[in-house]
């Protein structure tokens, strides 16, 4: 049975999740960046950047694969509420399939930095360093699981994402993205290969599905 978290411990965990943004205090307003959605085979990838106040506690706030779908969305509105700034970019399939994945991350990144108002100072980023920006950045191995403004860009990106893979289920029902948000499961590739890719699926992602070669 897992332990309930009570005001004291929460308050202890969030504490603990602030270290770097103490640690590089001296920098200024610190930003968050994470991203949601470079594996799957459908939909856009989606990121966030977020600058939250140093005394913000935002209780459950964590890396959104450890959140449940009801309680990201709370979490959503309280980041937005609370957040210093926060801005969300977004890059579609043509676009991943034309630049490939790992480039339209960076550039969903550089949209979700450009929105910034105030600007961070200082980024914290999940694992990357984001070419063609002037700010300076920290890449931090699991950071979504570190530190609580990469946390809360997890949170803005991943429930962005959803929502929109929600929205696109009722212009393509047969694929069932509400369920796997555009994810390759069992259920995904087989209304891929039955009805055939939709104008949301990433090609580059089907070859192997498809058959298809890579030249």
């Amino acid at each position: 049975m897992a332990k309930r978290r009570t005001p004291e411990s929460e308050h202890e965990r969030l504490s603990v999740m602030r270290e770097y943004e103490r640690k590089y205090a001296a920098a200024g307003l610190i930003g968050g960046v994470d991203e949601a959605g470079r594996g799957p085979l459908a939909g856009p990838v989606v990121a966030a950047c977020v600058i939250l106040p140093s005394d913000c506690d935002i209780f459950y706030l964590d890396d959104s694969k450890k959140v449940t779908e009801r309680r990201r969305e709370l979490l959503y509105d309280e980041i937005c509420e609370k957040a210093v700034s926060y801005g969300i970019g977004m890059v579609g399939p043509e676009v991943i399939d034309e630049i490939n994945i790992l480039q339209a991350t960076y550039r969903a990144m550089q949209e979700a930095i450009a929105q910034m108002e105030p600007a961070p100072q200082l980024l914290l980023n999940d694992a990357v360093t984001i070419p063609g920006v002037d700010i300076p950045q920290i890449p931090l191995i699991h950071g979504d699981a570190l530190s609580v403004s990469i946390a809360a860009a997890s949170i803005l990106a991943k429930v962005t994402r959803d929502r929109y893979m929600r929205a696109a289920d009722s212009i393509y029902p047969e694929y069932g993205f509400a369920g796997h948000k555009g994810y390759g499961t069992k259920a995904h590739s087989e209304a891929i290969l039955t009805y055939g890719p939709c104008p949301l699926h990433r090609r580059t992602f089907l070859r192997k599905l498809l058959g298809e070669s890579n030249g």
